[in-house]
């Protein structure tokens, strides 16, 4: 965990973190408060959503890092996240995203190409 975030983790969660899939290839990663949250918010999609529910309660892992401030995630999250070497690490503000750097690559150039002036457009500069 870069150490920018590690005081107010502590603080906030001890530590404590949970990382599940995100759909958009990356992982997610929660302090266990906001985790809980979303949890609950997703435990109650109707049954007709359960595959989603399966996504994100099903992978759910809970982790704590160590005492050098690195998390382990889980080989099965890894291998499905495509993270090797080099990692990106976005604060998304109730969670982070853990994407394999390449992939995130990509897909920032992607939302810049398709959506990025579209959203400018309703901001006041």
């Amino acid at each position: 965990m870069p150490s920018r975030y590690r005081e107010d983790l502590q603080s906030l969660c001890g530590g404590r973190l949970t990382v599940t899939k995100h759909p958009h290839g990356c992982l997610m990663v929660f302090p266990r408060p906001y985790w809980e949250n979303f949890r609950d918010q997703v435990a109650q999609l109707p049954f007709s959503q359960v595959g989603v529910k399966r996504v994100f309660l099903g992978h759910a892992d809970d982790v704590e890092w160590d005492a050098t401030s690195r998390v382990l995630i889980r080989p099965e999250l890894r291998t499905w996240a495509g993270l090797e070497k080099d990692v990106t690490l976005l604060g998304m503000g109730s969670h982070f995203e853990l994407w394999a750097t390449p992939a995130y690559a990509a897909h920032e150039a992607r939302v810049m190409q398709e959506q990025a002036t579209a959203a400018l457009d309703n901001l006041i500069f």
